[in-house]
């Protein structure tokens, strides 16, 4: 296989789509919002990409493999048309961050993206109830307008920048002439978050122009509202009872 291997199976015409990027990182936070995204609109694949800079294995769901790979679906029932790049796997080194990044920006250009939003969780360490929406951008502007629907802007956070395609999506991005901004949930950093995810496609929605459901993130929430509460439990020393070491066993 060459360094990369992009397959086409659809060209649609879009209306000036943004492109929106969640790959797995803290809290699965950007990958769980994305996925909820292609969950609720009908959603077309238009690119697969390959790459050896993908983890050397493949999935298996039902005893069927799948290469690692990314995929970006068009979704353009939803007040304004979007790309969403999402998949199992970010790069295993360096140079194939930069190489994958440069990737995903080529598949923007090909349907003429100028806006990106990269979706993630910024780490606090502990649990959060109620995630704030942490945000980073490549313009004033585009900062001006995120402030406006709820997104915040600290000084020096995240600690030690956006690493990853999210990171670069902004660096080179921005040097490629993209408008482009990573949302940050806060989350614990050790648990699957879609609490935060709903947080960040909140703010999403109203960034963008779209209406979507959340009953499927809030089940998932609820659930894991359920294996949070025993962790309390356990870091103030109090003792399940037998219903919840049913839930956990």
């Amino acid at each position: 296989m060459d360094e990369f291997d992009i397959e086409r199976p659809a060209d649609p015409d879009l209306d000036d789509p943004v492109l929106i990027e969640g790959l797995p990182g803290v809290g699965h936070v950007g990958k769980l919002a994305a996925e909820h995204l292609l969950e609720e609109f009908d959603a077309e694949l238009v690119r697969r990409v390959y790459s050896e800079h993908f983890p050397p294995q493949v999935t298996v769901e039902d005893g069927k493999t799948t290469l690692a790979c990314a995929e970006v679906h068009a979704i353009r029932d939803a007040g304004h048309d979007m790309l969403v790049l999402t998949g199992d796997h970010q790069a295993g080194d360096g140079p194939g961050h930069y190489r994958l990044a440069d990737a995903f920006l080529d598949v923007a250009a090909s349907f003429e993206t100028d806006r990106i939003f990269a979706l993630g969780g910024v780490p606090t360490g502990e649990l959060v109830d109620e995630p704030d929406v942490v945000g980073a951008a490549t313009t004033d502007e585009f900062i001006e307008d995120l402030e406006g629907v709820g997104v915040e802007f600290r000084e020096d956070e995240p600690a030690g920048g956006i690493v990853g395609i999210s990171g670069l999506l902004l660096g080179l991005g921005e040097r490629r002439g993209y408008e482009a901004a990573c949302l940050m949930g806060e989350t614990s950093g050790y648990l699957v978050d879609p609490k935060s995810a709903r947080a960040v496609l909140e703010v999403l929605q109203e960034a963008v122009g779209f209406d979507i459901g959340y009953d499927s993130l809030e089940e998932r929430a609820e659930e894991m509202e359920e294996v949070v509460k025993r962790i309390r439990q356990m870091e103030q020393g109090a003792a399940p009872s037998d219903e919840d070491l049913r839930y956990i066993g």
